[in-house]
């Protein structure tokens, strides 16, 4: 079925704020009314004005760096650098950007619920005039997410850092607003450890990379490991997230993996076309893959989560001890499911054996290319991936 282009001119675990009676009584738009799984054409701010003030539970942006490149980039040998030099990243002056930052913010917040989540990425260029913007706005900063690069692009004329990071802001509608945080999915997604605020994950690549005639279909796609995390950290299943500047889809192709609803807006008719028939082909989880945990050293060190959400073991996947007595399940957070008992890799097992300790790596196995493997070697798999 093909998604339509739309052209434009829960009681929940959260942090023990007070709503104000006016907030209550705002009455939230039906999902009914929302163009669900629909890409809207045209510029962001006027296709986000086409939607109902607090219909939606996320949005995610990746706004337009302004990169303020001069000229070409080439590297040493003189091949050019595959840089953002497309004209939707260009603006007069700062103050044009300034002010449609303010123009697209101020209808993510219109459209956001009470409750809502508002993520944004940016770079150096761009992410501190964002921040300065959404915080005049009204929005309250929960975190700040440095997500670094396991293989960033070097700086070919040697005149810098390595710029091997960018920056996420994680923000609700205000000081005291309520907000989703699914604290121990998290924690189980990074075996048992509290998530941090350094995401180490490694930049699109590989066959998750889209081309078109050989090159790369969009500068700047996001890895969907990164998605994922983010969606479930900060959402629950049948949500609606928003991602004002599409591109292609990445947000859509993740949000249907999880059970999210999805909205997107991109004014490009190539990346659309690429992102509808790129989420055509996802898969959503099966429903029992999607129920995550609820709240209640070796080096280089890798969750078993890393391996979830970068997609090297999907959810749903068995999992079973070498003598096959016991066969558990891959859920979407990294967490294990058998029968009635739920745990981390390494918890399970424990439980399972009715030992102190267990390691996970070695104990669970998956049929891998035809063999049986320890999930140790999936994660060797991993390491290779993200050294280069």
């Amino acid at each position: 079925m093909n998604m339509p282009v739309l052209e434009t001119t829960k009681t929940r675990a959260r942090p023990h704020t007070k709503v104000s009676a006016k907030t209550q009584a705002i009455t939230l738009a039906r999902s009914e009314d929302l163009p669900l799984g629909s890409i809207l054409a045209g510029d962001c701010v006027e296709a986000m004005r086409s939607l109902p003030d607090n219909s939606v539970d996320c949005v995610f942006a990746d706004p337009p760096y302004n990169l303020q490149l001069g000229g070409d980039l080439n590297r040493p040998d003189g091949s050019q650098v595959d840089a953002v030099t497309d004209h939707w990243d260009q603006f007069d002056s700062f103050a044009v950007y300034d002010k449609f930052t303010r123009e697209w913010l101020t209808e993510a917040r219109r459209v956001l619920k009470p409750d809502g989540a508002l993520w944004v990425i940016g770079s150096y260029h761009n992410i501190f005039r964002v921040g300065a913007i959404l915080q005049d706005l009204g929005f309250w900063i929960l975190n700040d997410i440095v997500w670094r690069k396991t293989n960033p692009m070097p700086n070919f004329k040697g005149t810098r850092f390595t710029n091997a990071h960018e920056t996420l802001i994680w923000a609700s509608q205000g000081e005291k607003a309520r907000y989703q945080f699914n604290y121990r999915a998290m924690k189980t997604l990074n075996d048992e450890l509290q998530m941090r605020s350094d995401w180490s994950m490694p930049i699109c690549a590989g066959q998750e990379r889209l081309k078109h005639d050989g090159h790369k279909a969009h500068p700047t796609q996001k890895p969907e490991a990164l998605l994922y995390r983010v969606m479930l950290a900060t959402t629950e299943k049948g949500d609606v997230v928003l991602d004002p500047f599409f591109g292609t889809g990445t947000t859509g192709a993740v949000a249907k993996r999880l059970g999210r609803n999805w909205i997107g807006c991109e004014r490009e008719d190539f990346y659309r076309d690429i992102a509808m028939k790129r989420i055509e082909k996802e898969l959503p989880l099966d429903e029992s893959a999607l129920e995550t945990m609820q709240s209640q050293k070796s080096a280089p060190r890798v969750a078993f989560g890393a391996l979830v959400e970068n997609g090297y073991i999907e959810p749903g996947t068995q999992l079973f001890d070498k003598k096959r007595r016991w066969i558990a399940t891959v859920r979407a957070d990294g967490s294990l499911i058998y029968e009635k008992q739920v745990g981390s890799i390494h918890g399970l097992g424990k439980e399972l054996q009715g030992l102190p300790s267990c390691n996970g790596w070695t104990f669970w196995h998956l049929e891998h290319g035809g063999d049986v493997k320890p999930v140790d070697a999936i994660r060797q798999i991993y390491l290779l991936a993200t050294e280069d």
